[in-house]
């Protein structure tokens, strides 16, 4: 990303008062951050209200405070010398951009990207840790049984050996132990997948403390993932918000202990709301630690008492090679764009469809067919559902 598109991106992600919602569509209407911020209040108020379009004019400079000081420190750490890691900022419609974030309400803006990047400018996100629709993500309590966290490192080790990349959030307990199972897997063969972890802070800092070594590891042999700016404390309102990439960017979720009202039930939650296996481990009774589980296998989730059932439950992932994901890039259209949304309008028809079903009708690679949809649903034309559900909204 050049400097002048880092400062735009930076300047209308922090405009005060203008959510996700409105940002995505003003550059639907404008095409660019750069574009947006050389509009004139008439033009902006046409798309935002008046004061989201006063935040983004309002003044001489209406840069955010504090946005020189997060441009500058933002520049230097993309461009850090590390020979263990590399860095990257990625915007939303990008290449490099995740296309699983695309099935998203409100994919972020900006994604903070650190360790194995390779591939990252040829229009490919990055081999092994992203591979798409290759990620599970393995979550669960911050205070786990001694059996809880065993279970964690064994299951991670034992599915990372099978070809998934473990995905979690690297806080303590379950978290912790999820990475260090895949990491010792990528120790006894390199060439497998490693781990990706999804944080709740800038890439700056390391929450918890403790966990600044296993940090290092991940960056070394996988990837983190952040979309806050750099110098973002560890507020207890970011994981909620955190836990939702984490369910976007898995192709499934295994729970492994949880206590009710606990955040891997939030992340389970959004995982079924994006039409997404899950599945937990069962436990005694008398721990409260399997009472979240248990509640989610009543309500359907699969129960899982070996690796090998994950993998069952998820043949189409088990053992398949690793590659790399695809990303949203307008390049990728072998038709003219305008055509191409037109089909896409027609395949979507008026009843409610999943991303699978418009895959066969359209016969369309993944990544086309999301940035077609990212695109329409920019435009007010398409909304999601629950269950991964879309539908066309038509106006009269």
């Amino acid at each position: 990303m050049e400097h002048e598109e880092l400062s735009a991106w930076l300047r209308l992600s922090l405009a005060p008062g203008l959510g996700p919602v409105s940002t995505r569509r003003l550059l639907a209407a404008f095409g660019s951050p750069e574009a947006v911020l050389a509009q004139s209040p008439a033009a902006l108020r046409a798309v935002v209200n008046t004061r989201q379009a006063e935040a983004l004019r309002g003044g001489a400079n209406p840069a955010p405070v504090g946005w020189v000081e997060l441009l500058a420190d933002s520049w230097a750490w993309l461009h850090a010398v590390d020979a263990s890691e590399q860095r990257a900022i990625v915007a939303l419609g990008e290449p490099g951009y995740p296309v699983a974030l695309l099935q998203m309400e409100d994919p972020p803006l900006l994604l903070y990207l650190m360790g194995r990047l390779e591939g990252l400018h040829e229009g490919r996100l990055w081999t092994g840790p992203l591979a798409e629709r290759r990620c599970l993500a393995v979550v669960g309590s911050r205070n786990p049984t001694p059996q809880g966290a065993l279970n964690a490192q064994q299951f991670a080790r034992s599915l990372a050996e099978a070809g998934l990349v473990i995905l979690s959030g690297l806080a303590l307990g379950v978290d912790g132990a999820a990475h260090e199972g895949a990491l010792d897997a990528h120790a006894t063969d390199p060439a497998r997948p490693a781990t990706v972890a999804v944080v709740g802070t800038g890439l700056d800092q390391v929450y918890p403390k403790r966990h600044t070594a296993l940090a290092r590891r991940v960056a070394a042999r996988g990837v983190i993932v952040s979309e806050y700016p750099l110098g973002t404390p560890p507020l207890a309102e970011n994981f909620p918000r955190r836990n939702r990439l984490i369910a976007g960017l898995s192709c499934a979720t295994l729970v492994v202990e949880a206590a009710p009202q606990s955040g891997s039930l939030i992340t389970a939650r959004l995982a079924v709301e994006l039409g997404k296996e899950v599945l937990a481990i069962p436990g005694s009774i008398h721990n409260p630690q399997s009472r979240g589980c248990h509640a989610l296998i009543r309500q359907g989730a699969k129960l899982v008492e070996s690796a090998q059932d994950v993998l069952e439950e998820l043949p189409a992932w088990a053992g398949a090679p690793a590659g790399t994901i695809a990303v949203a890039s307008a390049t990728e259209a072998d038709v003219h764009p305008s055509e191409s949304e037109e089909a896409l309008r027609t395949a979507l028809g008026a009843d409610p469809v999943s991303l699978d079903a418009l895959q066969a009708r359209t016969g369309w690679p993944t990544a086309q067919l999301q940035a077609r949809l990212m695109a329409l649903e920019l435009g007010g034309e398409v909304t999601r559902l629950p269950g991964g559900l879309l539908q066309r909204l038509v106006r009269g």
